[in-house]
């Protein structure tokens, strides 16, 4: 996950979010802050390579890795925080992630 500490849309909602979604696949949770260089270096070839880039890119951005391969999965949005908040719900509603639930039980 890419985020900011001073984003409304990453902390707390994001954070809790990913937390819940590693908790319930049984993943790790890697976060990176962009406003810390060595982890904004990492982040920053995420998002570039996997996400959604653009110079000024929007944040949160969640990221599931598998076998080695990488999938962009989240793109925080620039409205209010309870749109975020709205998305992130039909995210954990869809076919996708029910997919991804079924398989690790």
């Amino acid at each position: 996950m890419v985020l900011a500490q001073w984003c409304p849309h990453c902390v707390p909602l994001s954070l809790d979010k990913c937390s819940q979604m590693a908790e319930q696949l049984g993943a790790e949770l890697r976060v990176l802050d962009v406003d810390k260089p060595e982890e904004a270096e990492v982040g920053d070839r995420l998002v570039k390579e996997y996400g959604d880039p653009a110079d000024d890119y929007l944040i949160p951005q969640v990221f599931f890795e598998e076998g080695g391969k990488v999938k962009h999965v989240f793109t925080g949005f620039s409205e209010a925080v309870d749109v975020t908040r709205a998305r992130y719900d039909d995210f954990f509603a869809s076919d996708y992630y029910q997919r991804l639930l079924k398989r690790k039980n």
